[in-house]
């Protein structure tokens, strides 16, 4: 569907995305792609549909008129209802529009139809943005930072369905975010992105294994728990918790029948985004500095 290869973006003579290595994207594929601000996501979603000049390869089988895309910060009339806003973006009547009153259905957002956009919740803003986004039958569809600014449950709620209603199409997800937990049970793929640069790009199963083991036993980072399990490989995770990687069922019992005989709370992972990115990105620091 689409292939980056040696591409590039400069602004004001300054490199702000550069991609050597080839990136394929793939029919149904579902694309995580994060990085810190600066990092340059939103300018790769730019690139690809054609809104910010760049140097080398974007190839895909596809036109920009097939590409969907939800931004970060949408403008609508803010006195205008919400009902016709839908009908002049969609150009179609509510009524007669089988799919639209689904989607309207689908994200309980009938009883908005009438409000203004001004009155509208962040929530109900979002929400009506995705409506407008899902309504387009394109193969590809950008989510940029989709659930920025709402409340955990509200973001959990957006992300839920965002999964159920592509659950059995082929339509190629990428989607932008800083939330990682929102990432996990939705993307299959990470392109992870660090000051411009690709640090690493593949399916999240196999990024986690290289950088982070076979699984992860989190636990609160304290003295008392820093000396017990002392012994154990550890790799590098936020300042408030430890992150014993373990490579084998063996390793893995080992850690948890020690931390239950000292009753210590823990949590077992094998699939936590952000963990998996803090420590893809310190391999690529030193790789770089070889």
């Amino acid at each position: 569907m689409i292939k980056i290869k040696n591409m590039s973006v400069t602004y004001k003579n300054k490199t702000v995305l550069s991609i050597d290595e080839e990136i394929v994207i793939n029919k149904r594929e579902r694309i995580g792609i994060i990085g810190s601000n600066g990092a340059g996501k939103t300018t790769l979603v730019n690139a690809i549909l054609g809104l910010a000049p760049f140097k080398g390869i974007i190839d895909t089988d596809i036109s920009h008129s097939q590409m969907a895309v939800h931004l970060q910060f949408n403008n609508y009339v803010n006195t205008m209802k919400i009902k016709y806003i839908i009908e002049m973006i969609c150009n179609t009547k509510l009524s007669k529009n089988k799919k639209l009153l689904e989607l309207i259905d689908f994200f309980e957002f009938k009883e908005s139809l009438n409000k203004r956009f001004q009155n509208l919740s962040g929530g109900q803003k979002q929400r009506l943005t995705l409506i407008l986004v899902m309504y387009q039958d394109v193969p590809l569809v950008f989510f940029d930072e989709v659930t920025t600014g709402l409340d955990f449950v509200t973001r959990e709620r957006l992300v839920e369905k965002i999964e159920r209603w592509y659950r059995h199409k082929d339509t190629t997800i990428c989607m932008v975010s800083h939330y990682y937990d929102e990432l996990e049970n939705l993307v299959d793929k990470l392109l992870i992105l660090d000051e411009g640069k690709v640090v690493a790009f593949d399916y999240t199963e196999k990024l986690f294994k290289k950088y982070c083991g076979n699984n992860l036993i989190i636990l609160e980072n304290n003295e008392e728990n820093r000396k017990i399990i002392n012994n154990f490989t550890k790799i590098l995770s936020p300042e408030h918790s430890i992150a014993i990687s373990t490579n084998n069922k063996e390793e893995e019992k080992e850690v948890i029948d020690l931390l239950i005989n000292q009753n210590i709370d823990f949590k077992r992972t094998s699939k936590d985004i952000e963990l998996l990115s803090i420590n893809a990105k310190e391999d690529f620091k030193k790789r770089s500095l070889q």
